[in-house]
């Protein structure tokens, strides 16, 4: 989805027209609800959601494990937290350093911690679009906003799953959940969006010498 997401905002980006935008999200949902049903994780994903709109509309309801030992150090962390390395509940939130690293994160650094993230996401995100705005080549002003797009849509969903917004996923926080692929893909994607940028401020403050023609 979140693929999908990207590609559809570089489409709009690219100023392809909203008519042929709208057959491929019918023809996007459609194909990707094949491919689910026909896969092996969607007992798994209906399972997830089900327990999401319990929780949501049910205060009888069982709140999953993972959800209840977040929220347990989300609401420990207060406003300022209680220091660094001081969580309690990174020994019992199961995937403390992955999937729900931003609860421990809040439990530590207090509300204003996470804000803090959260910003510093969304700054990342308006460099990444802001290289569109600069860049005289098409494609390397989209790679730019893509990639950007993508690595702040994966925090974002990370944290609303952490905070409650959203079903369990198992998605990473980018440069903050441990792991090898996604620190791997990560660091690949900020050092093309790097290039991107350090290309395009190149090319503009270089001067070339103009010489007069008889």
């Amino acid at each position: 989805m979140i693929l999908f997401a990207t590609c559809m905002l570089l489409m709009f980006i690219g100023r392809v027209p909203m008519k042929y935008l709208m057959m491929l999200i019918l023809a996007g949902a459609l194909f990707g609800a094949v491919a689910l049903i026909v896969g092996q994780r969607w007992k798994t994903a209906i399972s997830r959601i089900e327990k999401f709109q319990a929780t949501l509309f049910d205060d009888n309801a069982p709140i999953p494990d993972q959800a209840e030992q977040a929220y347990i150090a989300i609401w420990n962390g207060g406003l300022i937290g209680k220091g660094p390395g001081n969580s309690d509940l990174k020994y019992f939130l199961p995937q403390s350093s992955s999937d729900f690293i931003y609860a421990i994160i809040i439990e530590e650094y207090g509300f204003i911690g996470g804000i803090f993230v959260v910003f510093l996401y969304l700054a990342l995100l308006y460099r990444g679009m802001k290289t569109v705005v600069k860049s005289d080549r098409a494609y390397g002003g989209l790679l730019s906003a893509g990639l950007a797009f993508s690595l702040v849509g994966q925090a974002m969903i990370n944290m609303g799953v952490a905070v409650g917004l959203g079903p369990i996923t198992g998605q990473p926080l980018p440069l903050l959940s441990m792991g090898g692929t996604s620190l791997l893909f990560t660091g690949l994607s900020l050092g093309i969006i790097l290039s991107v940028s350090r290309g395009d401020l190149t090319e503009s403050n270089s001067t070339e010498p103009k010489y007069a023609t008889a």
